[in-house]
């Protein structure tokens, strides 16, 4: 295949999801299991990119997942396990603390400890990912934005997709748009409505307990007040956490508030205090970035409406990054062949009431 990629921004760049140094990575999936069998396929390719890109991609930290007994996360985590048989283990609050000593947890919740998940080191894997596409043949553009597309229908150029970039008309056979929070503006005729939202990452100071290479895993709380999340130190700047709910609307993606306000800490300092009483609050670094929710906040993969020649992923909702290999693969299958053996119809645009 001749394959050209057009992105608006550098390399590895942060205006979108997947920036932020890391992004847990886990199989035992609260928020469905049908998510699973594409989880396995996508360690597999981690495993072989980081093979072929001969530095590190995937720390195995572990994931400690946190919450009441009958909340969202620890069912569906559970959940998952048992249908696809994945180790997971179930800990007392107690249980928990015993092994991981710089948690603070009440004894009214429950946990699950998933050995096999971990962090991927988020803009190396972007890296790394461009210049297996590189080698293999294609050609990037960066620093170029995508005005719009359509598809010909003179003779000469019928079934042709168009794309304007600049003063420049391009055509291929097929189109494969992953625009992020960019998508509602090219995927216009969807039909669902893909909203965009500013999430705040931060990274505090901790003692050398709370590193990864001491054994501190990755973590999620599930809370009355909301779902937290965050990793251990892989550096200087500390602890990383960050809040998955709760967040303000982006009205343009270009016009993202990337200054810290004074709103954007107390919530994650006050959950540091009362879950990780070892890390201060003394915030060392800070990271914006942007989710694009789709209405049922599970990712949207399918072929445009009306024009099956293109094909688009969108919606990934917070939670895709992860699976971005075993996307490309899907959105690859798509645009060639039509349709793929990879079982992504559960996130088709036809539970959503629309699509082909």
């Amino acid at each position: 295949m001749r394959v050209l990629g057009i992105d608006r921004f550098p390399p590895a760049h942060d205006r979108g999801s997947s920036h932020g140094s890391t992004r847990i990575i886990r199989q035992a999936y609260f928020e469905h299991p049908d998510y699973v069998p594409l989880l396995l396929t996508a360690y597999e390719l981690w495993q072989q990119l980081e093979q072929e890109w001969g530095r590190r991609l995937f720390w195995q930290t572990g994931l400690l997942q946190v919450g009441p007994s009958d909340g969202e996360v620890l069912p569906g985590v559970l959940a998952s396990a048992r249908q696809h048989e994945l180790a997971v283990e179930s800990l007392t609050a107690e249980e928990a603390m015993a092994r991981f000593p710089g948690f603070r947890i009440p004894q009214q919740l429950a946990a699950v400890f998933e050995p096999k998940a971990g962090s991927l080191a988020v803009e190396e894997c972007v890296r790394a990912h461009l210049a297996g596409a590189v080698a293999a043949g294609a050609e990037l553009r960066c620093g170029a934005a995508v005005e719009r597309w359509d598809v010909g229908s003179a003779a000469g150029n019928a079934g042709l997709v168009r794309v304007r970039v600049g003063n420049e008309t391009l055509s291929a056979a097929r189109l494969i748009v992953t625009a992020g929070p960019w998508a509602a503006s090219l995927l216009t005729d969807l039909g669902v409505e893909l909203a965009i939202e500013r999430r705040v990452q931060h990274w505090y100071a901790s003692s050398p307990a709370y590193a990864a290479t001491a054994g501190f895993p990755a973590y999620l709380f599930e809370l009355p007040d909301g779902i937290f999340y965050g990793f251990p130190s892989f550096d200087a700047r500390g602890v990383k956490v960050a809040e998955h709910t709760g967040a303000d609307p982006v009205a343009d993606p270009l016009a993202l508030e990337r200054k810290l306000r004074a709103s954007d800490s107390p919530r994650v300092e006050g959950f540091l205090q009362a879950y990780l009483p070892g890390v201060s609050t003394d915030r060392t670094a800070f990271d914006v970035c942007m989710y694009t929710m789709s209405p049922d906040q599970h990712f949207i993969v399918d072929r445009y409406p009306g024009q099956p020649q293109v094909v688009f992923a969108a919606g990934l909702s917070g939670h895709g990054y992860k699976f971005s290999g075993v996307l490309g693969r899907a959105l690859a299958d798509l645009a060639m062949d039509g349709g793929t053996t990879l079982p992504i119809d559960f996130l088709s645009l036809r539970r959503l009431g629309q699509g082909i």
